[in-house]
């Protein structure tokens, strides 16, 4: 049933772009950027609701901020697609608040934030405000997208670099996605040239030059990845090439956790990368 829904979307788009291509272009291009917002339950609510909430402005839109705790060490935590903060319950109650600061962001129209569409470099844009809006962040921790929009926001904007980022998951090419909804979809040339035309008008850049490889090799950051080797959304192959250009990171491969390695161990290999941060830094400190 999935299949034949895809087919006929595709199949609608390829006969708009013969009778109205721009209609066609600008459907096409919502297809990759309008994420499904996922309901949240009285469950999500109840984790959510136990952090200290604020909103960010952006664009008109309200961006929902969640902390935790009231320690020296910052961090903050980067959700997926058609995901929102709930995803980091296991992390946050890892972590002791009484030594941590935990922040975390729900997307542009992901979780409590209003909106309705959502790119890399508008998430980047938000958590570039962020960041300006706090005094510090010591790590960020990030999942799929989420950790395509980390490496992309830290490659452009290198003073605002973490110590430590921690990429679970992460995508490799924009192209990928076209490629991917090319073949789900069944669109035709003249489809897909509508549509990445339209990306470069929105975007002000081609789908080629959003290359998560590309923008690891500018990063300064201590760097730990983990990818799955059985991830059917994200290739590992991903984390690979990402790995061989970022030069001060680690690579931690799994398998049979797939793309949102909901799993203890990597929970316990994430906190004890955070927590050997920490110590490496107190250590600094007091022996400067």
């Amino acid at each position: 049933m999935k299949k034949l829904i895809s087919k006929s979307i595709g199949f609608s788009l390829n006969t708009l772009a013969n009778i109205a291509p721009r209609k066609a272009a600008r459907m096409g291009f919502n297809l990759f950027c309008y994420p499904f917002r996922a309901k949240l339950t009285n469950k999500h609510k109840a984790f959510l609701f136990s952090a200290e909430r604020s909103t960010l402005a952006h664009g008109g839109e309200a961006i929902q901020v969640y902390k935790w705790g009231t320690g020296e060490h910052v961090v903050l935590m980067l959700h997926g697609w058609q995901s929102h903060t709930f995803r980091w319950k296991n992390y946050v109650e890892s972590l002791d608040t009484d030594r941590y600061t935990i922040y975390s962001l729900d997307a542009p129209g992901h979780g409590l934030s209003t909106g309705k569409f959502m790119t890399v470099p508008l998430y980047s844009e938000v958590v570039e405000l962020f960041l300006n809006s706090v005094s510090k962040v010591d790590t960020v921790v990030s999942h799929s997208i989420g950790s395509f929009t980390a490496i992309y926001t830290f490659h452009r904007l290198s003073h605002l670099s973490p110590a430590n980022l921690i990429a679970l998951a992460p995508p490799g090419e924009a192209e990928d996605f076209f490629n991917f909804y090319t073949k789900e979809l069944g669109l035709s040339n003249k489809t897909v040239k509508l549509v990445v035309d339209y990306f470069e008008a929105q975007i002000k850049k081609a789908p080629s030059y959003f290359s998560a490889h590309k923008f690891a090799a500018t990063l300064t950051s201590n760097g730990l990845l983990i990818h799955d080797e059985e991830d059917t959304d994200t290739s590992v192959e991903n984390s690979k090439r990402i790995h061989s250009q970022w030069k001060n990171s680690s690579l931690l491969i799994t398998k049979g956790y797939g793309h949102n390695l909901r799993s203890e161990h990597v929970i316990r290999q994430v906190i004890d990368f955070v927590e050997e941060s920490t110590q490496r830094k107190s250590a600094l400190i007091a022996n400067p």
